[in-house]
C-alpha cells in the first residue's frame, strides 16, 4: 500500500515513491548511458507505477535535451488528471547567452517549452534545477509568481541549492508575498549523507520537503557492487561516474557490507533496504526511483509497505556515518553545544526540533 505525504508544508500530497524519467529518450552521452526508454516502454512503466500508487513523475528540460519531457508527455496522455508532473529548468539548454539560468526571459520560455513537450496545460511542480547567482532572487520569484497566477504552474521548488541560497530565497518570498519553495530536490543516500548537516534542519524549520534523487548513490547500491570484486561490466558507472557524486571506496564497501547483512536477515533486496532507510528520515517527502526495465521498477516498488527494525536502522546508520565538518562537529562532540542545539536524531546534525 503506497503511503502519501504532504510536500513540505504545502497542501499537496505526493506518494512516498516518485518515478524519475531520466531514462526516457536517451539522448546525449550521459542520458544515453542511463537508458533510452521510448514512449511505448514508458507507458508500460507508467502503468506499473499507477497500479502501485506512484502518481508523481519527475523530469527536467535538460534530460535528453527535452526528450524526456516529450516521452513522459506521451506516456501519460489520456490520464493527465491521475498524475503529478514535476519538471526542472535553469541548467543550460544551448550555447546562447539566455539559454541558461533563471532570468525572467528564460523561465517564461522554459515553462512554455515544458508545457508543449509535456503536452499539458499546467505543471504541478516547477523547480529551479540549480541556483542562478547572476539573476536577482526578486526577479526569479516574481516570474514564478506570475506563472503561478497564470495557472501554468501550481507549486514551485528548488534543486541542488546551498543552505544560504534556499534560505535567502524563502526570505525574499516571505517579504514580497511570492510563492515559497515547498520542496528541495536533493541528493541523499546511505553513501551520501551531506544533506543532513544543514539542508535537513533548514527544511524541517522552514517546511521544505525533500524529494530525494539518486537514492541508490548514483547506481552504487544496486546489490551488484561488492567488496573485493571488480565493477560489473554492465554497470553504467563505467560511463557516468564522473558526472555523479563521488564516494570513497571504503565508505561504499562499509555500507554495502551492512546492506547485505540486513538483506540476509530480512529477505529484502539491497535497493529496497537503501530506499526504505531514506523513507524513515526527517523531511523526506518522496524518494525518486528510476528504472530502465520492469524488473528494476518492480524491485524498487518493493521498498514500501514495511519498516526496518531499530537494530537494522542503527547498523545502517553506523556503517554510513561520517565525521561532522565544521561548524557542526562541536554540537556532536561537546555537551554544552548539544544542550543549546540538540540533534534531530542520533548521528544527525543539530537543528530545530519542530517544523515551521
Amino acid at each position: 500500500m503506497m503511503e502519501y505525504r504532504r510536500l513540505g508544508a504545502s497542501g499537496l500530497k505526493v506518494p512516498a515513491l516518485s518515478f524519475g524519467a531520466g531514462t526516457f529518450a536517451g539522448r546525449g552521452p550521459l542520458f544515453s548511458a542511463w537508458g533510452n526508454t521510448d514512449a511505448e516502454e514508458a507507458r508500460r512503466l507508467v502503468d506499473l507505477c499507477l497500479e502501485a500508487g506512484v502518481t508523481m513523475f519527475d523530469t527536467a528540460d535538460v534530460y535528453s535535451d527535452g526528450g524526456s519531457e516529450e516521452v513522459l508527455g506521451q506516456a501519460v496522455k489520456g490520464r493527465r488528471d491521475q498524475v503529478i508532473l514535476s519538471t526542472k529548468t535553469s541548467l543550460p539548454m544551448g550555447d546562447g547567452p539566455n539559454d541558461a539560468g533563471s532570468s525572467r526571459s528564460r523561465l517564461i520560455q522554459a515553462c512554455e517549452d515544458a508545457l508543449r513537450r509535456l503536452d499539458t496545460d499546467y505543471i504541478d511542480l516547477f523547480q529551479l534545477h540549480a541556483f542562478d547567482a547572476g539573476t536577482p532572487i526578486e526577479e526569479v520569484l516574481s516570474t514564478l509568481d506570475d506563472l503561478v497566477r497564470a495557472g501554468k504552474v501550481r507549486y514551485i521548488g528548488a534543486s541542488n541549492f546551498a543552505g544560504w541560497e534556499l534560505m535567502k530565497s524563502l526570505a525574499v518570498a516571505e517579504r514580497h508575498g511570492y510563492p515559497r519553495h515547498v520542496v528541495h530536490q536533493v541528493y541523499y543516500s546511505l553513501v551520501g549523507r551531506d544533506y543532513e548537516w544543514e539542508l535537513m534542519p533548514l527544511g524541517l524549520d522552514q517546511g521544505v520537503g525533500a524529494a530525494v534523487w539518486s537514492p541508490l548513490g548514483w547506481g552504487r547500491l544496486t546489490g551488484r557492487i561488492r567488496r573485493g570484486q571488480p565493477l560489473p561490466a554492465a554497470s553504467r558507472l563505467h560511463e557516468t561516474a564522473e558526472f555523479g557524486p563521488p564516494v570513497p571506496d571504503e565508505l561504499l564497501y562499509q555500507v554495502v557490507d551492512a546492506l547485505e547483512l540486513v538483506a540476509a536477515e530480512t529477505g529484502r533486496t539491497v535497493p529496497q533496504i537503501a530506499i526504505n532507510w531514506l523513507l524513515r528520515r526527517p523531511t523526506v517527502s518522496t524518494v525518486i526511483i528510476g528504472a530502465r526495465t520492469e524488473e528494476q521498477l518492480r524491485d524498487n516498488l518493493g521498498a514500501v509497505g514495511w519498516e526496518l527494525s531499530t537494530e537494522h536502522l542503527a547498523a545502517l546508520d553506523a556503517a554510513s556515518g561520517r565525521p561532522a565538518p565544521y561548524p557542526y562537529f562541536p554540537y556532536r562532540r561537546q555537551e554544552g553545544f548539544a544542550r543549546l542545539n540538540p540533534p534531530l536524531l542520533p548521528g544527525i546534525s543539530p537543528g530545530h526540533p519542530a517544523p515551521r
